[in-house]
């Protein structure tokens, strides 16, 4: 049984029996679905642990390998330009459509905090608002590295890694080499860790729904139906909105790019994996887009492996699900937290089942938002993983056209 199958009977399992507790009204059926709640923490701790070396190891051992990017020469520069720049085009225009969205759900109850936690958290979301632009510029860099990462600070720990990085690769050959591979070793070691936790996963997350179900009801089995609508709606809008951008920027026709895009679109969709939609990447890019073999046998491949272009939207519409579902307010600058984040994590993104939101766990607890939120979003998503490959392998396609037009200008010009 696929890991995603396991994951999704566990929380459909989990739902019903809690509302046919909730409906019993049997007082000692609702202490035992509450006695196996510190499982499903003690889940979401294990995945709490793993995430700050991971998120480290990842962001060095990619950006450290700059340096053989740059001897390919100009071609990956310009590629990793268009890969951010996407990126922060995707999470400015999903932001306010978030917002806006959620902002017309009527308020939802706190469920499941611990004692305190949300006061606390709306302490830290109103902090959050009133913090003024200059003490969060001067934010951005910890004055303690390791404190930052105890306390969970992705976006100061996040830039002190990226200028890390930089640095292990500006060094001398042998001293580059030595830390790279500590940090490739490191990060290996803490992907085996983290599949074991995800093997762990449909008994954490029945864990955590079941309590849940228990005093939610039936409104738990509504809200996560909004928050997969939501997710696969926003998925296939941003997909179509890059066909525009592939006729504008990278002169391809729309009809042109849409028959070039189908197949490996529908491979994605029926997999939902981008690698293995790669091969059909290639073959439509060079056969139906006529862009050049250097440029599809690099930016492609790279593409697949480090660019995950749904990742602003995912995270953007969980964090403000998992806000609105707990009853904690999310306001704009939070959610541009967890959007800015995406554009650099969304490299460093592990090659595991729900790795992306895994990378969320330390973003929520930096906004006040419960870590036992990564459970649902875990369990729940199978179905608009779906959507959201297609639109990452619709991204992979779109960037390559844009880097060919970057390089050649007589690049999509070929007769239909």
């Amino acid at each position: 049984m696929k890991e995603s199958t396991r994951v999704l009977l566990a929380l459909v399992a989990a739902i019903l029996l809690g509302v046919l507790i909730a409906a019993s009204h049997n007082a000692s059926l609702i202490r035992a679905a509450d006695a196996i709640a510190p499982i499903g923490t003690l889940w979401v701790n294990g995945i709490r642990m793993t995430v700050i070396p991971l998120v480290v190891s990842l962001l060095i051992t990619g950006v450290a390998s700059v340096s053989d990017i740059k001897s390919i020469g100009r071609l990956g520069g310009r590629t990793l330009v268009t890969f951010v720049l996407l990126l922060i085009g995707v999470a400015t225009i999903v932001i306010p459509v978030a917002l806006a969205m959620f902002g017309l759900l009527p308020p939802h109850s706190a469920l499941q905090l611990p004692s305190g936690a949300v006061e606390a958290a709306n302490q830290i979301s109103a902090e959050g608002q009133a913090q003024t632009f200059a003490a969060w510029l001067v934010s951005l860099l910890p004055a303690n590295p390791i404190a930052a990462a105890a306390s969970g600070a992705m976006m100061p720990l996040i830039l002190f890694t990226l200028l890390l990085a930089l640095a292990i690769a500006r060094s001398p050959e042998a001293s580059r080499q030595t830390l790279t591979r500590f940090f490739r070793a490191l990060s290996d070691a803490m992907l085996v860790l983290v599949r074991w936790i995800i093997l762990a996963a449909p008994l954490g997350i029945f864990a955590l729904v079941l309590p849940l179900a228990v005093h939610a009801g039936a409104t738990l089995a509504g809200a996560i139906g909004f928050y997969v609508a939501a997710y696969s709606a926003a998925s296939i809008a941003v997909t179509l909105l890059l066909y525009p951008v592939v006729a504008i920027a990278g002169r391809i026709p729309l009809r042109r790019f849409a028959r070039a895009a189908l197949p490996p679109q529908l491979i994605a969709f029926s997999s939902s994996s981008s690698i293995a939609s790669l091969p059909a990447l290639i073959e439509t890019a060079e056969k139906n887009l006529q862009l050049p073999e250097r440029v599809t046998g690099f930016v492609l491949p790279l593409a697949v492996s480090t660019f995950k272009i749904a990742a602003p939207v995912s995270w953007t519409i969980g964090a403000l699900f998992v806000g609105w579902f707990y009853g904690v307010p999310l306001h704009a600058d939070s959610v541009a937290t967890i959007a800015f984040a995406a554009v650099f994590l969304a490299f460093a993104v592990p090659g595991i089942p729900r790795g992306a939101f895994i990378m969320l766990t330390p973003l929520f607890l930096a906004i006040g938002l419960p870590a036992q939120g990564i459970g649902i979003l875990i369990a729940v998503d199978a179905i608009p993983d779906v959507f959201a490959t297609v639109l990452n392998t619709t991204g992979h396609l779109v960037a390559a056209a844009l880097v060919a037009r970057s390089c050649d200008d007589r690049v999509g010009q070929a007769p239909l």
